[in-house]
């Protein structure tokens, strides 16, 4: 006879059954104490609603989720806690247009950790939300919590947290174009970092904002190296990942890290971009398995064609590229802002270009060529 449980994991699989699995996982969840339900099955069976949820894309119905399980929170250790709630919150990541509810919900189980006193998870919650207030563009309400956390976690002399906590302050600060600061404050969490073990994601994230601090200052050359050891990094340790725990967890390491690879890479051929160097991104493709497989990236494929305009030095084949690759190249911050400077640059060899074979030329000829009116 298999268990609720069972029940529940086979109606998940089978297809058009995901109320059925709602109703047997909470079954699992909400038993009472003389139903015999072992913890272990509780905590599969929250974990595996959360992912349910994701899957269905309703947030709505995660956020229910979450308040409602506080009751079993209670009943498990302070540190296996922490870790379900910020796996649950984390869960929000991958549906579409959460953030709002994410935001909501992690400051709700706040409030539930200070009623609990529970330090340890207020904090990593803390964490959690400046993170969320970054991505919602919160920059104010981002290092006002910082500030407080950097306060207390200095008391507790907790290194790995700080680490976490002073990168966070370093993208604020790098958001609002405060180079001094968001290198400042990249300092404190590499020095922090040099007194611990520090986990390579954790190490790959601070390679990635170091990275992206050279590149706005302008040394593309050094930009590029900080992100090829971010994406090596990942590349190894999820590797090593899959060696260690089987080929059931090789999957889960490469789906955990391959965006964050790929981002890297993206940068990488960025770098190239922005140091005139389009010819030599061809070339990354074949320095291993790692840069190979994103050769067909949508983000890759989108710079490629940057790329390939600026070798032409082509203003209406950049401008072309821009458009039909919008969504790609202008999500992230890091290659928008740099592709804006790159504009400029390119509107200026297109000018080069058009005039180079004449020794007199006349503006409203140039300007059909290039497409632009006189005004400009």
């Amino acid at each position: 006879m298999p268990t609720q449980l069972e029940q529940a994991h086979a109606a998940a699989a089978a297809a058009g059954s995901p109320q059925q699995a709602v109703e047997l996982y909470r079954a699992v969840l909400f038993a009472n104490d003389a139903a015999g339900v072992s913890v272990a099955d509780r905590e599969v069976a929250l974990l595996s609603l959360a992912a349910l949820f994701e899957r269905q894309q309703d947030a709505v119905a995660l956020t229910r989720l979450i308040n409602s399980s506080q009751k079993y929170l209670v009943t498990v250790s302070k540190a296996k806690s922490s870790k379900l709630i910020r796996q649950l919150v984390d869960r929000f990541d991958g549906i579409q247009g959460g953030l709002e509810a994410q935001v909501a919900t992690c400051k709700g189980m706040l409030e539930w950790a200070r009623s609990e006193n529970r330090e340890y998870l207020r904090q990593s919650l803390e964490t959690r939300l400046v993170s969320l207030y970054l991505e919602s563009r919160l920059y104010t309400e981002a290092l006002q919590l910082i500030s407080q956390l950097l306060y207390e976690l200095k008391k507790l002399d907790d290194k790995m947290q700080l680490v976490e906590v002073h990168l966070l302050e370093s993208r604020a600060y790098m958001a609002l174009k405060n180079l001094a600061k968001s290198r400042a404050a990249l300092t404190s969490a590499r020095t922090a970092a040099n007194s611990i073990y520090t986990p390579p994601p954790l190490q790959a994230q601070l390679d990635l904002q170091s990275g992206a601090l050279h590149a706005d200052e302008g040394d593309f050359k050094t930009a590029f190296s900080y992100f090829f050891e971010t994406m090596e990094g990942l590349n190894v340790y999820a590797n090593s990942r899959s060696a260690s725990e089987g080929a059931g967890a090789a999957a889960e390491a490469a789906a955990d890290y391959e965006q964050q690879q790929a981002h890297a890479f993206a940068c990488m051929v960025l770098c190239k971009i922005m140091m005139q160097q389009p010819d030599e991104i061809t070339a990354m493709f074949a320095t291993g398995k790692t840069a190979a497989k994103f050769r067909e990236h949508r983000t890759i494929v989108a710079l490629q064609a940057v790329a390939k305009a600026q070798k032409q030095r082509s203003l209406e084949d950049f401008e072309k590229a821009l458009s039909e690759h919008r969504g790609e190249l202008h999500t992230d911050e890091l290659i928008r802002n740099h592709l804006t400077a790159l504009y400029d640059t390119l509107l200026e060899q297109n000018l080069m270009r058009l005039i180079e074979p004449y020794s007199q030329v006349e503006i409203p000829h140039i300007a059909r060529l290039i497409g632009l009116p006189m005004g400009v």
